[in-house]
């Protein structure tokens, strides 16, 4: 086996651009979501309840690194788990593959919160229209979250079908075979 490729999206594109970035996917999915929303059910919205919306809107992140986190449940051998601060005051969780797995899964390990979290959250916003604003609010907030994984998918897509992917210190090697 031999590396195809190299990809590190924070190198490569820089924190502060990632975050600007997911600041205007942010504020652009918010916008268009609650237009779109407000189209298909104009019901009085409600501010009852910020307290749990508070408590969602700080358990998106956790969240997301457990749909992360299921489709590798038969992988626990070859999972690190890393915890450290961004910025100083923000702690991250980083599960890391120790060993090369196929592309697709690893593909799927990408999409699966973006997928399986934002369908519960627009679910949730169609179910109960008088906190759809809430419900807004914390898909725009998932899908910020999710644009570096989204960028990875679109980079590892253009690899060869056959490939493996293999997380290391310089990013995620795209492995194929000699």
């Amino acid at each position: 086996m031999h590396c195809w490729k190299t990809i590190n999206v924070k190198k490569q594109y820089g924190l502060e651009r990632l975050f600007v970035l997911s600041s205007l996917v942010v504020i652009m999915v918010f916008s268009f979501a609650y237009a779109l929303l407000g189209i298909i059910n104009d019901t009085h919205k409600s501010d009852d309840y910020f307290w749990i919306f508070t408590i969602a809107f700080l358990g998106v992140y956790p969240l997301h690194k457990i749909f992360h986190f299921i489709p590798m449940i038969g992988l626990k051998e070859k999972i690190k788990f890393i915890v450290f601060n961004q910025f100083r005051f923000i702690p991250t969780v980083h599960l890391r593959i120790i060993e090369p797995i196929q592309k697709g899964r690893f593909l799927f390990i990408l999409l699966a919160p973006f997928i399986f979290l934002n369908a519960l959250l627009v679910i949730g916003a169609l179910a109960v229209p008088v906190f759809a604003h809430y419900f807004t609010i914390l898909f725009a907030y998932h899908c910020g979250i999710c644009l570096i994984d989204l960028i990875y998918v679109k980079n590892l897509s253009k690899s060869p079908k056959c490939a493996l992917i293999e997380e290391t210190d310089a990013g995620y090697e795209i492995l194929i075979a000699e």
